[in-house]
């Protein structure tokens, strides 16, 4: 992927130097590296760094932390869409005797499966993971902590579990499976579980003072799918492309959008922020848009990717410091500049290559008992229904090609719509999950349940 500076404005380019430049001085990291994607392309970089003339490219790893859970979630999905397993699976079957198995994978993913959010003993991420050779020594005697499906907890053995789960499956170890299946496809030779030169080192700074301690630098073992990668802008800017749209080599677009939509309950404490988990993705309403992506951390370094796939725009940015700029501002910042400088151009409108004349005719105003709602064809094959006016429940369907279509998101994600016609052929009225929509408010003659009344519409006399 390569970078293309002159795509943004001059100005655009300045604010964003602007806000890494405020982010790694007010935030004391002895280096922060950024880059923004647009359109798939990495349009900006930059870097801040504490040593005159050594500025970071986008070829230097940090150590990302939790961002390695997406990558875990992205192999997990794989063997979903190949049917090896289905999300609704306990671990339990394919992966026996944890003491977490009744939690399923999806809850796994979600964070959902009531697993304790660290690995029991020293302090995992300052620890040799040779401390913990076994399964059992990352979960511990009681591996969870909630009922499975209960509540949102994020835990890191969660995803050690699922790193497990895809070596019993692949017959491989986690590394070498997802150099296999992700890295080398998406084309991404600069992400590593072991730090590759060039690379940061990892530094603690003083709270109260100027002043650096080296961190420890610990292969994590089994806790690897957890947080051990190694990355750089460059190649999480390929990566943030990959969640926005997807990649048949590796997942579909159906596939990474269901990665992005919510799948644990919201936490009472974050409905004031509006953050949600999906599968292995983290989400965020912030400044009005909807944000995906994952941050990271471990001693020593600090990342986020944050992505919104309705401006097309997404942000990576990389410090080597334990604490300090709160990346997950300054990625959402970055999206925010752009977005708002230079707004997405839409896509030039036009006319449907082709249109059945069965579903043309479903177009239009119908009514479900007084609501209006306007059924409308969308330009992958599919309809929207949504109210006329106001909000309300509204949902985009596929068609299922035999005539019915299926909710894609919203009140509708999963219901069926169909349209039911008399024996002369014409439509008398649309069934979505036993809702009778009608093209009239309470049509006489339609199959309204409860009937119609004969003496039809009146005023008060």
């Amino acid at each position: 992927m390569t970078t293309s500076q002159e795509e943004l404005l001059p100005a655009t380019r300045r604010a964003l130097l602007h806000r890494i430049a405020v982010a790694q001085a007010e935030g004391r990291a002895p280096s922060l590296v950024a880059a923004v994607v647009r359109g798939g392309r990495v349009v900006w970089h930059g870097a801040r760094t504490s040593v005159d003339g050594h500025g970071p490219d986008e070829n230097v790893q940090y150590r990302i932390g939790s961002i390695t859970k997406t990558f875990t979630a992205v192999l997990v999905l794989r063997l979903r869409d190949e049917g090896v397993l289905a999300l609704s699976d306990p671990l339990e079957k394919h992966l026996p005797g944890t003491g977490a198995g009744e939690a399923s994978v999806a809850e796994l993913l979600a964070h959902t499966g009531g697993l304790a959010a660290e690995s029991p003993g020293p302090w995992w991420e300052r620890t040799p993971g040779s401390l913990r050779p076994e399964l059992g020594d990352v979960l511990g005697e009681q591996p969870r902590l909630h009922p499975a499906g209960r509540c949102f907890h994020y835990s890191n053995p969660g995803y050690t579990v699922l790193g497990a789960l895809v070596e019993k499956l692949r017959g491989a170890p986690w590394e070498e499976v997802l150099r296999r299946e992700v890295l080398e496809p998406l084309g991404l030779d600069r992400t590593s579980a072991q730090p590759l030169a060039p690379h940061a080192g990892g530094w603690a700074v003083h709270p109260w003072a100027d002043v650096l301690l080296p961190e420890p630098l610990e292969d994590l073992g089994l806790m690897a799918p957890a947080g051990q990668l190694w990355s750089t802008t460059g190649d999480l800017a390929k990566f943030a492309a990959f969640l926005a749209h997807g990649d048949d080599r590796v997942l579909s677009a159906e596939t990474v959008q269901e990665m992005r939509t919510p799948a644990a309950p919201v936490e009472a404490t974050d409905l004031v922020d509006g953050v949600g988990y999906g599968l292995g993705m983290q989400l965020q309403h912030r400044d009005g848009r909807l944000l995906t992506g994952h941050s990271g951390s471990l001693p020593g370094f600090l990342a986020n990717l944050t992505i919104s796939v309705a401006d097309d725009v997404a942000a990576v940015v990389l410090a080597n410091c334990t604490s300090g700029p709160l990346l997950g501002s300054v990625g959402a910042d970055l999206v925010r500049i752009v977005a708002e400088a230079e707004p997405r151009i839409p896509e030039p409108w036009r006319p449907l290559p082709e249109v059945d004349s069965a579903v043309l005719e479903l177009a239009g105003q119908w009514y479900w008992g007084t609501h209006a709602f306007v059924l409308r064809l969308t330009p992958e094959g599919g309809v929207s229904l949504a109210p006329l006016a106001g909000v309300g429940r509204q949902s985009r369907f596929r068609s299922n090609g035999d005539g019915t279509w299926t909710g894609r998101e919203g009140y509708y994600a999963g219901e069926a719509l169909r349209a039911v016609r008399r024996p002369d052929g014409t439509v008398s009225h649309l069934d979505l999950g036993s809702f009778v929509f009608t093209r009239q408010p309470y049509e006489e003659g339609a199959s309204v349940p409860g009937g119609v009344d004969p003496e039809g519409w009146r005023g008060i006399g």
